[in-house]
């Protein structure tokens, strides 16, 4: 399931626990298990879909600057052994 996708189910149970329905009735008709629901109530409780993609955009950009590091680091201590002459 997409950010999105939780977000929406997320909202549709807030609206069904407002209700009077209880979480594993509401879980159950959504489909999801207890345990997903609360995780995803911790993980995008607040957020509004805008805010969860551009979160995933955020960890996109993360990831493709920690292989930037990776490599740069990599280089470097390439250049170091063989200044060093441990080739």
């Amino acid at each position: 399931m997409t950010p999105e996708q939780i977000i929406d189910v997320l909202r549709q149970a807030e609206v069904e626990l407002a209700q009077g329905r209880r979480v594993g009735e509401v879980c159950r008709g959504l489909g999801v298990s207890e345990a997903s629901c609360y995780r995803w109530r911790a993980e995008y409780g607040d957020l509004k879909v805008d805010q969860a993609q551009r979160m995933k955009e955020l960890g996109r950009e993360n990831a493709r600057l920690k292989r930037a590091v990776a490599e740069l680091t990599l280089d470097q201590q390439i250049l170091k052994e063989a200044a060093e002459g441990k080739y």
